[in-house]
């Protein structure tokens, strides 16, 4: 079996992290936590929880990373550590759910935007309705189906193409979330509304409830948006196999690239709150009178300079989140496949997924990715897309990050380039916080969050049936 090439290097290494992570949530999502919260103060605690939490997820990942630099990254850490069975479960959520659903979801994002700049590209414009309209099929559907298959072909005719799409978008986004900084702190500061905006105080939950129960409870649903838009960040061990100096340039590029994303989240959510009053009205006819929480379609960054541009904001910041979503997506699509390749080489995937083609990428495994991602664009709403994703992220987080408890004591000697920070502190830590985040999402959001359970254990019958048929007796080995 042909290996790939080693081609990426930290540069490569750091857009591969800060790219998967930057899509539109950043854009988008404040504007629903703001509506839970009530606080922009508390708005601003979740996403430098959202940060804390992820980099102390990073900074474990790095030391398993390098300890275990193959392709397939977490999906190897739990099959060396806890068996197949634990290990085709995450694959098989990371295939039904994780990484197809945030690829649709960003892919949906990317369409609307684009329905911006072209109003064809509408979902309120239906091409197809059947079931007298319970099923329907709209053009912004169709556009985010096709981008995710136009990237996924780019993908295919090598490592280089999709390299350089994340280079020149990944610094793309970067500037251009930079941009809005600046002009948030440099215009912002002639406002009068940060000073009214940190004064408000958490405003209760929906039966008008303010204590510390109601507020455990927000803060866990608004936690959904900022976790989600920090997310995908370890979709770089999933390509380790194409990365030089993997024991090297993977914990660095996970820790530079976190950090940087994190930084730029918080700072864009001052700029907002700087450039637009927090709370508004849901009737108001001005971006000003709506505010952040009511942004038409939640669209807070376009609201934010629309203070400053007034209309022609609309069309920048749609062009800005059209290049973020299609960066964002390449990376995924990248990596995502790797780890599929990964359990086709462990007998755990459809063989044909191992499959190289001349280019030397997982061709195979690209083109089933794209499938189930395209079947989850029609299948969902952006929201439902982003519960799933979410809850069953922070599951595996938990499970994998244990593996590092589990190294430290049944392979004490083994090399390890790196050891993470705060060691076994942090780690428990992280275990701790996001547990309890898990524990909020399934008491307050049961519906979305238990669907996305429900979905994580019809894992373990399909493993036990996919091994059945293939005369595989040895089930749970590692």
């Amino acid at each position: 079996m042909s290996e790939p090439k080693r081609t990426l290097n930290l540069f490569d290494t750091v857009m591969l992290v800060s790219g998967s992570m930057i899509g539109s949530g950043i854009f988008i999502v404040s504007a629903d936590m703001m509506r839970v919260l009530g606080s922009p103060l508390l708005v601003l605690f979740c996403w430098i929880l959202s940060g804390v939490i992820t980099l102390f997820a990073a900074l474990s990942y790095g030391e398993l990373a390098g300890m275990i630099p193959d392709a397939g990254g977490q999906f190897i850490y739990l099959k060396r550590a806890y068996g197949k069975l634990t290990a085709f479960v995450y694959g098989w959520t990371v295939f039904t759910v994780i990484q197809t659903g945030v690829i649709a979801a960003v892919a949906v994002a990317f369409a609307r935007f684009v329905g911006v700049l072209i109003p064809f590209f509408d979902e309120q414009n239906i091409v197809l309705s059947v079931a007298g309209g319970k099923f329907t099929i709209s053009t912004t559907q169709l556009l985010g189906i096709a981008s995710i298959l136009f990237l996924t072909f780019l993908n295919t005719r090598g490592i280089n193409n999709g390299k350089i799409i994340q280079r020149v978008f990944t610094s793309a986004k970067i500037l251009a979330l930079l941009g809005v900084i600046a002009i948030g702190f440099i215009i912002g500061s002639e406002f009068n509304y940060w000073g009214e905006n940190i004064k408000l105080p958490f405003s209760g939950d929906a039966s008008g409830e303010t204590g510390f129960s109601a507020l455990f409870g927000a803060i866990g649903v608004a936690l959904i948006g900022s976790l989600f838009s920090s997310d995908a960040w370890n979709n770089v061990t999933f390509i380790a196999g194409e990365i030089k100096q993997p024991q090297k340039n993977i914990p660095l590029g996970l820790m530079i690239g976190v950090l940087l994303v994190t930084l730029l989240y918080i700072l864009a959510n001052v700029a907002y709150f700087m450039l637009l009053p927090a709370l508004g009205n849901p009737e108001g006819t001005t971006v000003v009178e709506r505010g952040i929480a009511y942004a038409q379609n939640d669209r807070v960054g376009t609201a934010a300079l629309s203070a400053v541009f007034g209309n022609l904001s609309s069309y920048v910041m749609a062009v800005l989140i059209i290049i973020s979503t299609f960066g964002c997506n390449n990376g995924l699509i990248l990596a995502g496949a790797r780890l599929f390749q990964s359990m086709a080489n462990q007998d755990l995937f459809f063989k044909s997924a191992a499959h190289l083609n001349k280019f030397q990428v997982p061709s195979k495994a690209l083109w089933i990715q794209a499938f189930w991602a395209s079947v989850l664009c029609l299948s969902g709403s952006y929201g439902s897309l982003l519960d799933y994703c979410t809850f069953a992220s922070l599951v595996f987080y938990i499970i994998t990050i244990s593996t590092l408890f589990y190294f430290r004591k049944k392979e004490p000697n083994a090399i390890r380039p790196y050891k993470a920070f705060g060691y076994p502190i942090i780690p428990a830590l992280y275990i701790l916080i996001t547990l309890t985040i898990c524990i909020d999402l399934l008491v307050f959001k049961p519906q979305n969050t238990g669907w996305g359970l429900l979905i994580m254990c019809l894992g373990i019958p399909v493993f036990f049936i996919f091994n059945k048929r293939k005369g595989n007796t040895d089930l749970t080995t590692k």
